[in-house]
């Protein structure tokens, strides 16, 4: 059910915008998007579960106040990550 280190840090190196980058908001987003899909298939399955549906809505607002703030800062920035993700705007 959860993200294995290893994907994990597949991620990060795919997003980071440098060496050592772990907490931008493209590399945030990137791990919340993983994670989210990753509960999304497990609900499939366990459609009862709503202790882990409340932590997947709590990751959603977090990744969604997260790509506001990158849209304000940097928009080539946010439409890249979208793009990339397969996020819808």
């Amino acid at each position: 059910m959860s993200v294995t280190p290893e994907k994990k840090q597949e991620v990060i190196t795919d997003n980071a915008r440098q060496q050592g980058d772990t907490g931008s908001p493209e590399v945030q987003v990137a791990i919340l998007t993983t994670r989210i899909r990753n509960l999304t298939e497990h609900f499939k399955d366990h459609h009862k579960d709503n202790h882990s549906r409340r932590g997947l809505l709590t990751m959603v607002n977090k990744r969604r106040s997260l790509l506001a703030y990158l849209k304000k800062k940097d928009v080539e920035r946010y439409n890249g990550l979208i793009q990339k993700l397969g996020l819808r705007k």
